[in-house]
């Protein structure tokens, strides 16, 4: 059963997509195109590379998760860097281009010059990969040549339009990661250093007020993304929706890497009966009949 995939942004939280996608795997779809934004660019690129899902939760669970937000001298203004995250792309895909790619892949960003939406499909794939993840103030943006490029979450946070344009005549599943609006009571603001510190002295920076000014808008980009999201959604109207349970993840928190994946898994089979059901041919060719459907969104308990 061919299928398209959506991949949404969502940081810490982007890793449950490997636990969709060894789901789908096993359940027997293949998927034929993959588009993603943030991190869900990231994912998607690794599979297009050929990357299959366990070797992802390897590579990604053995990060020192730390160091991806280091700063390099010649980066833009930002609050954060990418040289540690450049640096790890640049292990995983080196100088491959989408055009090496096994399966078709893009992935979006935004041109804040001209105020649009990039599909990203062509060229180097760490330079895309930067552009997608670059959420802006916070990551400095992407410069490709006259294009200032930031994370795509901006205007299209799960890229179901980018996913129809690469396979026009294939059902898409849009993998949705959702956060949560509130922290915990008493749990610290999160605000990932590009260095290591004791964790005392950690303790008394993330209660300093510019790391809690930056918790607040690092809260304030996830809601605004996710609300931002569901409208897009209904506007680009994929065939299933599958949403991880991966609320209380931040989008720059540590996290156990084999548990958000475990996330993903759980969410892919628990909608795996009405993903069969719905991609089934009597239900296609009813849609294709009768374009005006009810969506069918599937969500954890």
């Amino acid at each position: 059963m061919d299928i398209s995939l959506a991949l949404g942004g969502g940081g810490s939280r982007g890793y449950a997509h490997i636990g969709v996608l060894r789901r789908l795997e096993n359940e027997g779809f293949r998927i034929r195109a993959v588009a993603g934004t943030s991190a869900g660019g990231i994912i998607a690129a690794a599979y297009a590379a050929g990357y299959t899902p366990d070797e992802m939760e390897t590579i990604f669970s053995q990060l020192d998760q730390s160091k991806l937000f280091a700063r390099s001298a010649h980066e833009g203004p930002s609050i954060l860097g990418l040289a540690g995250a450049t640096k790890e792309l640049e292990n995983v895909f080196g100088d491959s281009t989408f055009a090496d790619l096994e399966i078709p892949c893009g992935v979006v960003a935004v041109d804040i010059n001209a105020g649009a939406e990039i599909d990203l499909s062509e060229g180097r794939i760490v330079d895309a990969l930067l552009a997608t993840i670059a959420v802006p103030g916070v990551f400095p943006p992407k410069l490709l040549g006259e294009m200032q490029l930031v994370d795509g979450a901006v205007m299209n946070p799960v890229p179901v339009s980018l996913a129809r344009l690469l396979a026009p005549k294939l059902p898409v599943i849009a993998v949705v990661l959702e956060g949560v609006a509130e922290q915990s009571a008493g749990k610290l603001p999160v605000f990932p250093l590009p260095v290591p510190v004791p964790v005392p002295l950690v303790e008394r920076l993330t209660r300093t007020r510019v790391a809690q000014a930056f918790n607040i808008f690092l809260k304030s980009v996830d809601l605004g993304s996710r609300k931002l999201a569901e409208l897009r959604l209904r506007v680009d109207d994929p065939d299933i929706i599958i949403r991880p349970n991966v609320k209380g993840i931040g989008l720059l928190d540590t996290v156990n890497v084999h548990q958000v994946v475990r996330a993903g898994e759980i969410a892919a089979e628990e909608v795996s009966p009405d993903l069969k059901k719905m991609l089934a041919w009597p239900n296609r060719l009813r849609q294709m009949m009768f374009p005006h459907r009810t969506q069918n969104d599937t969500r954890p308990a």
